[in-house]
C-alpha cells in the first residue's frame, strides 16, 4: 500500500492520508463574506474524494484585510452559521477541515476595502492595485493581534478541526516577517526576532483565547522573489525552529508574491491576467508578464529544495510540501525519505476534485493538472475557480 494512504495524525488530528487540500481563493463568498452553496458544494466533493485535511481559500480576519470581491469571511460572528455549515458538510462527508485566516495587508485594494491598505511600512505602492500603503501603527498592530485571535476563536466555535495562518504570498503576516517588506525599527521590525514578533504575538493571543490545546498551523514563505532581498530559505529555517518552539502542529511551505508568478508557477496566461487589470495599466502589465514567463516555468516539486533545509529544524513539528506535486511515485518518494510529512496540492484538485479517491484506487498515478494557470487568472477576473483549461468565457 501506498504510504500517501495510510492513516496519519497530524498534531492531535487523525487524517485518512497525508493529501492536503491546499488553500485556493474561489472568489465563491458573498458580498458579505458569507458561505454560498456553491462553496459548500466544492468542498463536500473534496470530501468525497477523500482528500485527508481540506483548507478553503483564506478567510479574512478583518474587513480592512479582504483582499479581493469573493473572499470568504471570518471577522464576524454572524459568519459562523455559514462556516458551521461548511465544516458540518465536509464532516459529514467524511472529511476533515481547516479554516486558514489571512490578512491582505498591503495587497488589499483600496476599491475593496474603502481606505488605504496597512502595510509594516509605508513606502512604495503594489504592483497590482498600484494603491499606497499605510504603515502601521501601535494600535493598528495591537487590532490586528486581536482580528487573528477572535477569527481562531469563531473558527473552533463553528467546528473547524484546526486553523492555518497564511504567512505567505505577500499578505500581512508574510510582511512582517519579510525584510523587504518590513523597513521598520521598532520592536515590529529591524531583526528576523523582531520581524517575527508578530507572528509571535499572534500565536501566543490564538492559545491563550482559543485554547492551548487547539490546533494551529502555518503556511509560510521560503522565498518572496521580491526586487530586493525579502524571506530567503535560510532566513525560513530559522522562523521554522521558533514555530516549532511555539507548539505550531504543521509547516506548509510557499514562495512568492504580487511581484513575480512563482507562487503558482507554469504557463503565464497574459492576456487573461492582463483583463482583470484597469486598460491603462493592461500594456505595463503585458510587458511584466512576459518578463515572468521563463522563471516562473513548471517544474516539479519547485518547494522541495526549502522543505529539505527546513526539516531537520522543526523536530515535532509536522512539514507539509506543496508546489508541483503531481505524481504519486514523487509522493512515496519524498515521504519514504522523510523530507515532508503530507503532500498539499491546488491546482490538480481544482481540475480532479475526485484525484485522491482515483489515486487510490489504482485508476490513475498522476495528475492531469497542465499548470495552465487560467484558473488563477479567472478569480482576479471576478470568475469563481473552477479548470478553465479551455479557456475563459
Amino acid at each position: 500500500m501506498s504510504q500517501v494512504f495510510k492513516t496519519a495524525h497530524l498534531g492531535s488530528l487523525e487524517l485518512k492520508n497525508r493529501l492536503i487540500h491546499s488553500a485556493t481563493f474561489e472568489c465563491m463568498a458573498d458580498e458579505n463574506g458569507a458561505v454560498t452553496d456553491r462553496l459548500l458544494k466544492r468542498y463536500v466533493n473534496l470530501a468525497k474524494g477523500e482528500v485527508g485535511l481540506i483548507i478553503p481559500g483564506y478567510l479574512y480576519v478583518d474587513p480592512r484585510g479582504k483582499a479581493l470581491a469573493g473572499q470568504t469571511g471570518i471577522h464576524d460572528d454572524r459568519l459562523i452559521p455559514g462556516l458551521n455549515r461548511l465544516v458540518k458538510s465536509v464532516h459529514a462527508a467524511g472529511g476533515r477541515i481547516a479554516f486558514q485566516l489571512a490578512h491582505g495587508g498591503r495587497q488589499c485594494p483600496r476599491k475593496v476595502i474603502g481606505k488605504a491598505p496597512l502595510a509594516p511600512s509605508g513606502f512604495g505602492r503594489d504592483p497590482a492595485s498600484m494603491n499606497k500603503p499605510a504603515a502601521a501603527t501601535e494600535a493598528d498592530i495591537q487590532a490586528v493581534i486581536d482580528s487573528f485571535a477572535k477569527a481562531a476563536t469563531r473558527a473552533f466555535d463553528a467546528g473547524a478541526d484546526a486553523i492555518q495562518l497564511h504567512c505567505a504570498h505577500g499578505y500581512l503576516l508574510n510582511e512582517f516577517l519579510s525584510p523587504f517588506f518590513n523597513r521598520r525599527h521598532d520592536q515590529w521590525g529591524g531583526s528576523p526576532e523582531n520581524n517575527f514578533r508578530l507572528l509571535k504575538h499572534v500565536i501566543l493571543a490564538i492559545q491563550q483565547t482559543a485554547g492551548s490545546d487547539r490546533m494551529v498551523m502555518v503556511k509560510m514563505n521560503t522565498d518572496d522573489f521580491t526586487p530586493q532581498k525579502g524571506i530567503t530559505p535560510d532566513l525560513a529555517v530559522q522562523y521554522a525552529a521558533w514555530l516549532a518552539d511555539l507548539g505550531v502542529a504543521a509547516l506548509e511551505v510557499s514562495s512568492g508574491t504580487y511581484y513575480t508568478f512563482h507562487t503558482v508557477r507554469g504557463d503565464v496566461p497574459i492576456d487573461d491576467l492582463a483583463r482583470a487589470l484597469p486598460w491603462w495599466m493592461r500594456p505595463m502589465a503585458k510587458v511584466i508578464f512576459k518578463k515572468q514567463v521563463s522563471p516562473c516555468r513548471f517544474q516539479k516539486l519547485y518547494h522541495l529544495p526549502a522543505a529539505e533545509k527546513i526539516k531537520p529544524v522543526v523536530g515535532d513539528m509536522a512539514l507539509i510540501l506543496e508546489g508541483g506535486v503531481r505524481t504519486l511515485s514523487e509522493m512515496d518518494k519524498i515521504l519514504s525519505e522523510s523530507k515532508a510529512d503530507f503532500l498539499s496540492m491546488s491546482r490538480p484538485f481544482i481540475r480532479e476534485p475526485f484525484l485522491a479517491k482515483r489515486m487510490q484506487q489504482g485508476k490513475t498515478n498522476a495528475a492531469t493538472c497542465i499548470s495552465c494557470n487560467k484558473c488563477f487568472a479567472a478569480v482576479f477576473n471576478g470568475l469563481p475557480l473552477r479548470c478553465y483549461a479551455d479557456g475563459l468565457p
